[in-house]
């Protein structure tokens, strides 16, 4: 049982695993545009990171549940990733994360108990990076395997970044580098290399902490992660909920090392082509722009970054801020403008 790939018991991996984006609207449609809680800040209405529920005039909870099948074998790795990944919805919002609750499906007549402890050991690992515990959680015996984590964060409600807030004018920021479905689908067919590996693991644990401190800048408007849907889909919900349209500039996006070239090889995944299959119409590309380009751009991130909107004006200096702070491929790759709501690449 020791031998067996993680990525081999699952039919995806990461963050590609999520729903289409069409799938989860028909999901969702019948659900009311506000909620009779005056006290839930944010709920499913705007298609943002987390729920929002004000305690008093200077506490508000964050909460939040994210969970995947592998996107790598090594299972602390595994455990790592999921982890960060869930953790990144309560930084998005402007929160701090106070505790989680461990997610666990597992085929235990395919993994052995130690895979699974290690798997759990990842994810302890980064909560630890974080500062939390992990006090408790559920566990089922599952057909696939299966980790994540429910975490709970705190902020005031004046640092709460929802992805509605953006502004005409705003520049746009991306804190983390594309092109982890890329790897991913490279990886899965043992055609990544070991550094490329490397890079795409430092990626994908890196804490999104960065997001509870850009909360407290009132310049800063608008965030949300960058996760399964790709850029193109998390700034289509960001544009949407803010009224605006986003223009991207291509030349500036941080892309990983080889991820332009394994995707023009081939190496792409099929939630790519759904996510553009979802959104695709209120998008739009260069004429010439090739299909493996475009994939770049539905790409589903797993532990991806933050996208953030803010004034023009301090553009560089936060994004400055943010590349002193660890994120070394933080980047503005565009601005919003007032429009149909939707996207333009160019």
């Amino acid at each position: 049982m020791t031998s067996v790939r993680l990525t081999d018991l699952a039919h995806g991996g990461g963050c590609g695993c999520k729903l289409a984006p069409s799938v989860l609207q028909q999901l969702l449609a019948d659900k009311p545009a506000t909620m009779p809680f005056a006290q839930l800040l944010v709920g499913t209405e705007s298609s943002d990171d987390a729920a929002v529920w004000q305690v008093d005039e200077r506490t508000c909870v964050i909460a939040t549940t994210d969970f995947f099948m592998p996107v790598v074998d090594d299972p602390f790795d595994f455990g790592s990733i999921a982890a960060a990944n869930a953790l990144s919805d309560v930084y998005a919002m402007g929160g701090k994360p106070i505790m989680a609750l461990a997610i666990l499906g597992m085929p235990l007549n395919k993994i052995d108990v130690e895979t699974v402890r290690a798997i759990l050991a990842g994810g302890e690992a980064i909560c630890a990076q974080a500062g939390i515990p992990i006090a408790g959680g559920h566990s089922i015996d599952s057909a696939e395997p299966i980790y994540g984590l429910a975490a709970i964060g705190l902020c005031e409600p004046t640092n709460v970044r929802r992805n509605s807030g953006a502004r005409a004018g705003d520049a746009l920021i991306l804190t983390k580098g594309l092109g982890v479905g890329i790897y991913s689908a490279a990886f899965k067919k043992q055609a990544l290399p070991t550094h490329a590996y490397a890079e795409m693991l430092a990626s994908t644990t890196q804490l999104n902490r960065i997001g509870q401190e850009l909360a407290m800048d009132a310049d800063v408007h608008a965030m949300t992660d960058v996760t399964g849907f790709g850029l193109l889909g998390h700034g289509l919900e960001l544009a949407v909920a803010s009224g605006l349209r986003l223009r991207i500039e291509q030349a500036r996006l941080p892309f990983f090392a080889q991820a332009e070239a394994l995707a023009e090889a081939g190496h792409v995944t099929g939630a790519s082509q759904r996510n553009w299959n979802s959104y695709g119409d209120r998008v739009a590309l260069p004429p010439d722009l090739s299909a493996w380009r475009r994939a770049l751009l539905t790409d589903p991130q797993t532990s991806g970054g933050l996208l953030v909107s803010c004034t023009m004006e301090r553009a560089e200096a936060i994004r400055a801020m943010i590349e002193a702070a660890g994120y070394s491929r933080a980047s503005i790759i565009g601005t919003a403008v007032t429009g149909t709501p939707g996207i333009e690449v160019v």
